[in-house]
């Protein structure tokens, strides 16, 4: 597959959470009247990654008020996690893939290098998450792997592709609020 583009429609999946399994994209995207954020980040352990889930899950109301919904998809393992979270901790869904296999699928690949994974915004959310207390865990998945966020709409649609250039690029909890008005 190539990668996606606005104005396609986003390939069905279906997907484990560390609380359910089973359940599909369309479902999940017809939930409700409004758009659906996919965030695909690294993995739990990533300290970057906690602290990006962390900021989103404290300005949710924003995102809630959209009238749209958000999940985040890791290359970590469901029963890992559910060890890890309790389902009321987060006010979205974090779909698990250990295997990479949406990664792969959707074409969001890795950076050359550590190197090139860290720009200046990236380091500097690696700094504001170190000194809010955020630690590194368990390592996941792959290690250089880049973000990319996907909005859709309740069909599936493609309104919004970016393909992150950098392990911190992604859309603020207000820009994403935003992408899904």
């Amino acid at each position: 597959m190539s990668k996606l583009m606005v104005g396609v429609q986003m390939p069905d999946f279906t997907f484990f959470t560390p609380f359910e399994s089973g359940r599909t994209l369309s479902q999940t995207a017809s939930r409700v009247t409004g758009k659906t954020a996919l965030l695909f980040l690294r993995y739990y352990g990533c300290t970057l990654c906690q602290f990006d889930i962390h900021q989103f899950a404290r300005a949710h109301s924003a995102i809630a008020r959209s009238g749209g919904q958000m999940l985040v998809v890791l290359q970590s393992d469901p029963l890992r996690l559910a060890g890890q979270l309790k389902r009321e901790e987060l006010p979205f869904d974090i779909i698990c893939d250990p295997d990479q296999t949406l990664y792969k699928r959707f074409e969001i690949g890795p950076a050359q290098s550590m190197e090139k994974m860290g720009d200046a915004y990236t380091m500097e959310k690696i700094e504001e998450a170190t000194a809010a207390g955020f630690t590194h865990g368990a390592y996941e998945g792959n290690e250089l792997q880049l973000p990319a966020t996907f909005v859709v709409s309740p069909k599936l649609m493609l309104d919004y592709v970016h393909y992150g250039v950098s392990a911190g690029d992604i859309p603020t909890p207000q820009a994403l609020a935003q992408l899904l008005k």
